[in-house]
């Protein structure tokens, strides 16, 4: 739990096993992933209404159902949208963007989230997961649908166009994958402390892959693109403000820049590069219905694995070292086991 505002205050505490009300089904959690945005409620750098449960990426098995709910059933495998309410009725969720909802209450920073044995969810949130998809696989469909929305949901790129993935963690590999899944040809960027995450890029399909810090990605670009010109597209996944300031280099004149990783912090950005090249800048919130819808298909299909990026997982109370784990770049995906 984030039990108080200010960097840390993060415990582990017994709390009431909840009950659904009206409309709402009672899951016992089987697995949810740290998010970056977990690591940025440590840090109080991302609203929280504490003390609240964190979690947001969550696979379980229904074991309740409130009062009125019906076509679930008992014991059925799912996954969960994240959104405890919004208003409803607002210009945004009247067209299908409850993401962007001024009124919007998430589980994991406004309610209670999935890092706990049971975790209440409205009824209307819940999918059934694929047959085959583990529970750990199935708990990286929110992270998913995310990518899926920042992708695919604003339409950012065509079959056979050149894309650039700034960060090999869980978001861009899943970017990559989804790129992939488009028909583009993709470059990974990463660190030299992501060896291991830029060789899982390349056996995930990725054409290229470097390290900024021992090679030149201005130059790679400009040899695999058409006439040299730049990436048509360009994925900003790592929250690091260097990269975000680099992918101004990569992307072609009239190309595009989609920032989909969070910074926690204002970066310096050269907007009128923006200007000078004619960019279109795309931001992407969380995710959106259609957003969910693409996720199982991809799963389902097989054109995404989210299996693949699971590495770490810990029992509850080790909730502490999974954290450093995924500070620290260990593996790729950390996930936690509440009935461990």
């Amino acid at each position: 739990m984030k039990v108080a505002p200010g960097v840390g205050n993060v415990e582990l505490r017994e709390i009431p096993e909840p009950q659904p009300g009206p409309g709402e089904v009672l899951l016992e959690v089987k697995a949810a992933g740290i998010c970056g945005t977990d690591l940025h409620i440590y840090d109080d750098e991302f609203r929280t209404q504490p003390p609240v449960v964190m979690g947001h990426e969550v696979s379980g098995r229904v074991v309740a159902l409130g009062a009125g709910v019906f076509g679930v059933r008992e014991g059925a495998r799912v996954t969960t949208e994240t959104y405890a309410a919004t208003c409803g009725s607002c210009r945004l969720c009247r067209s299908g963007h409850r993401n962007l909802c001024a009124e919007r209450r998430s589980i994991g920073s406004a309610v209670h989230g999935g890092f706990a044995k049971y975790l209440v969810v409205p009824a209307t949130n819940l999918h059934e997961l694929p047959p085959g998809i583990s529970d750990e696989a199935g708990a990286l469909t929110e992270p998913l649908a995310c990518v899926a929305h920042a992708v695919l949901g604003a339409a950012t790129v065509r079959a056979g166009e050149t894309a650039v993935v700034a960060g090999p963690g869980a978001i861009g590999l899943l970017t990559l994958q989804v790129l992939k899944a488009s028909g583009a040809t993709v470059i990974v960027l990463g660190t030299d402390a992501d060896e291991a995450r830029l060789e899982l890029a390349r056996r995930l399909g990725a054409e290229h892959t470097l390290s900024v810090q021992r090679e030149d990605a201005e130059a790679l670009v400009r040899e695999v693109t058409l006439d040299g010109l730049g990436a048509d597209v360009v994925y900003e996944c790592s929250g690091a403000g260097g990269a975000a300031a680099a992918l101004l280099r990569l992307v072609r004149r009239r190309g595009r820049y989609v920032q989909i990783g969070l910074f926690g912090r204002p970066v310096a950005w050269d907007l009128d590069e923006v200007c000078y090249r004619e960019l279109t800048v795309t931001g992407s919130n969380a995710s959106t219905p259609e957003g969910w819808r693409s996720a199982l298909a991809l799963l389902r299909s097989g054109q995404v694995s989210t299996q693949v990026l699971v590495s770490n997982v810990y029992p509850l109370s080790a909730w502490a070292e999974a954290f450093t784990c995924f500070r620290e770049k260990r593996g790729v995906k950390v996930l936690l086991k509440p009935g461990a």
